[in-house]
C-alpha cells in the first residue's frame, strides 16, 4: 500500500520546526509524495505565526518541485467548548484545517471535558480533520471520537510522530493501537500523518501504517492513499462551510 499524501507537516514558521516549505516539498518529491499539507501551528502555541501569516498563504505556489501543496493550519483547540485559535474569517480562507489538543494552548480537564472539546471541534464545519487523539497528554474517550468520526464523516489522524518519539513511546502506542481498533470497528476515515518538524521526516508513515494494518483498518478507510481522494473529500467538506462575510 502506498501513501501518496502527507497532510501534517511543519516549517520554520511554527517556531519549533526546522525546515522551509521548499525543503519540505523537495523531501516530499524524493519520497514520492504527490500532495503535501503545510500546516503550521495556530497562534496560541508559543513561537507560532501571527494572523498575518495565514492571511498571506495565497502567495505560496500550488505546486513546488512537482508536489501539489495545500496551505492550512494545525489549529489548537483552546477550550472545553472546542474553540479553535483562529477566527472564522481566516479559517474560511484555508485549504486545510487540522485541529488538535496541545499543551500550553489547551487548559486541560477531565476525560469527559477533553472528549467533548474534541467532539465539538470535530463538529465545527471549518475543521477538516482531527489530529493525534492517541497522544497521552490528555485523556479522551477514544471510542467516542472514533464513533463521531464515522457519524460526522470527519477523518481522524494516526500520527506517526506520536509512535516514533522516544518519550512515552510504549504508552502512546497502546493508546494509538486502541484507537485504531475503534476506527476499524466504526469504519471512519483515517489519515496517516508524519507530523514532520524536519524535512527528512516528511512522508514518514512506517509505524502508523504498521499499526493500522494490525488493527484491521482497510485500505479503503485510509484517505491519503491518493491525492484525488483527499481533494474530493475537501471539496465536499468545504461546500458545507457557512459563508463568511
Amino acid at each position: 500500500m502506498k501513501i501518496l499524501v502527507d497532510l501534517h507537516t511543519h516549517t520554520i514558521a511554527s517556531g519549533h520546526a526546522y525546515s522551509t516549505i521548499t525543503e519540505n516539498a523537495q523531501a516530499a518529491a524524493r519520497r514520492g509524495i504527490e500532495l503535501l499539507g503545510i500546516t503550521d501551528h495556530g497562534p496560541s502555541l508559543p513561537g507560532a505565526p501571527h494572523h498575518y501569516y495565514y492571511n498571506n498563504l495565497g502567495v505560496i505556489p500550488e505546486e513546488i518541485h512537482g508536489v501539489k501543496v495545500l496551505t492550512g493550519v494545525e489549529a489548537n483547540i483552546i477550550s472545553h467548548e472546542g474553540e479553535l485559535d483562529l477566527p472564522v474569517y481566516i479559517l474560511a480562507q484555508l485549504k486545510l484545517v487540522l485541529a488538535g489538543l496541545h499543551k500550553v494552548s489547551y487548559p486541560g480537564g477531565t476525560l469527559e471535558q477533553n472528549t467533548q472539546a474534541c467532539l465539538k471541534a470535530m463538529s465545527n464545519p471549518f475543521t477538516d480533520m482531527i489530529v493525534h487523539p492517541g497522544r497521552i497528554d490528555f485523556k479522551v474517550d477514544l471510542e467516542q471520537i472514533a464513533r463521531a468520526s464515522a457519524q460526522l464523516n470527519v477523518p481522524v489522524e494516526i500520527n506517526n510522530s506520536t509512535l516514533s518519539t522516544i518519550r512515552s513511546k510504549t504508552e502512546a502506542r497502546i493508546n494509538c493501537s486502541l484507537f485504531a481498533r475503534y476506527m476499524a470497528k466504526y469504519k471512519g476515515s483515517v489519515v496517516l500523518g508524519s507530523d514532520a518538524h524536519f524535512s527528512d521526516r516528511v512522508g514518514e508513515f512506517g509505524d502508523a501504517l504498521d499499526l493500522v494494518l494490525e488493527a484491521g483498518i482497510s485500505e479503503q478507510q485510509i484517505l491519503n492513499t491518493s491525492p484525488e481522494r483527499v481533494l474530493n473529500y475537501l471539496e465536499i467538506r468545504h461546500k458545507q462551510r457557512p459563508k463568511v462575510a
